[in-house]
Parts: structure tokens; C-alpha cells; sequence
């Protein structure tokens, strides 16, 4: 079976992101990773992040605007899809996590 590499983008890298990452990480071949679209992101996202990805997830809109206008060229052939998940949680928050899965299973499987 081919991995499927994933990418989890929202502010910081702390909450949103990097619970992604931790509970969708190695489940059904998949190959997570995290970044965050601010200056002060635990990990920042950088084109070889881009490059890397086989599909991103970012949690807003304004998460999607941020990529098209530092990795405009990258991004051009990479699905993108907008979770709408407001920065409301705490990492691994309980209610995050049922918000991830339901949203994230809508595009892949889980």
C-alpha cells in the first residue's frame, strides 16, 4: 500500500495542527506532519512542507490566504481543503478531536 502524506496547517503548530497530526498519524498508512503559518509557530510551514504533501488540511480561511501568498507557485497542483475549525481548543481537546475526524473523514478515509 502507497502512503498517503498529509499536511496540517493552522496558526501556531500547538493545538489545532499538531492534534491532527498526533491522532491521524500512521492510521491507515498515512504519513502526518504539522506546521504552523505564523512567525511564532512551534514548526512554521515551509515549501519543502509543501512540496512534501500529497493533500493539506488547513483549519481556516485565512490559513489558505497566508499559503497562496508566500508558496503561490507550490501550492498550484496540491489539494487544499479548509476544515473551518476556529483556534477554540486546547491540544488534544476531546471536542477537537471529534470536530477533526468527522471533518477530515469527509475527504479520506480514516
Amino acid at each position: 500500500m502507497i502512503e498517503t502524506k498529509i499536511l496540517f496547517i493552522c496558526s501556531k503548530n500547538k493545538w489545532r495542527s499538531l492534534t491532527a497530526e498526533k491522532i491521524f498519524d500512521k492510521r491507515n498508512d498515512y504519513v502526518v506532519k504539522s506546521a504552523g503559518t505564523e512567525e511564532g509557530a512551534r514548526i512554521r510551514v515551509t515549501e519543502g512542507h509543501i512540496g512534501w504533501s500529497d493533500l493539506i488540511f488547513v483549519m481556516e480561511k485565512k490559513h489558505m490566504r497566508r499559503l497562496k501568498d508566500k508558496f503561490h507557485t507550490e501550492i498550484a497542483n496540491k489539494q487544499i481543503i479548509i476544515l473551518d475549525i476556529p483556534d477554540d481548543y486546547q491540544y488534544m481537546d476531546e471536542e477537537l478531536i471529534e470536530i477533526l475526524e468527522a471533518r477530515v473523514s469527509e475527504h479520506i478515509e480514516i
